[in-house]
């Protein structure tokens, strides 16, 4: 019954504190994109791909107990950090769903801006259009981001290196 939140359970499990709900949704879609087994739906919406699913997930996990979200204020926004709880691990260790090594994917992703994860996942949301065309996208939907070429390049680098990875 719970196999979709013991998933995201070993996704926080192997990750550090993750910062931004932003950068959440962003490694997870990504991950989903590197065919880790989430099963979170995605829409595509202001910020890249958006799951609703997940967000709901992330919420039922935090009034469990599962995982602590911690509102930070920063300048002119808020911005929320997640981490595993003890009753977390005690949760994760009664079930018995198993994905393919991530570690390493978490390990590249937690190095990269929410801004870069957004170019990213719309990279990928966008993957079944030939290449230009996906660069045209971005430079259309994510217009106000001003991603440069070059970053559209690192994009592209990445997601090699991501889908390489055993």
């Amino acid at each position: 019954m719970l196999e979709n939140h013991a998933k995201l359970m070993q996704f926080f499990s192997s990750s550090e504190d993750i910062v931004g709900r932003k950068k959440l949704q962003k490694m997870i879609y990504i991950l989903k994109k590197c065919d880790i087994p989430f099963e979170e739906r995605y829409e595509f919406h202001f910020y890249g791909p958006y799951s609703e699913e997940l967000t709901l997930r992330i919420e039922e996990m935090c009034n469990l107990g599962f995982i602590s979200e911690t509102k930070e204020e920063k300048k002119n926004y808020y911005q929320y950090r997640y981490r595993m709880t003890e009753a977390g691990h005690d949760f994760l260790k009664h079930s018995n769903v198993h994905l393919p090594p991530f570690n390493e994917h978490i390990r590249e992703m937690a190095a990269q801006s929410s801004r870069f994860l957004e170019l990213v996942s719309t990279m990928l949301f966008f993957e079944h259009l030939p290449k230009d065309e996906i660069t045209e996208k971005v430079y259309t939907v994510k217009g106000k981001q001003n991603y440069s070429s070059e970053e559209i390049t690192e994009g592209w680098n990445f997601i090699e290196k991501l889908r390489r990875i055993h």
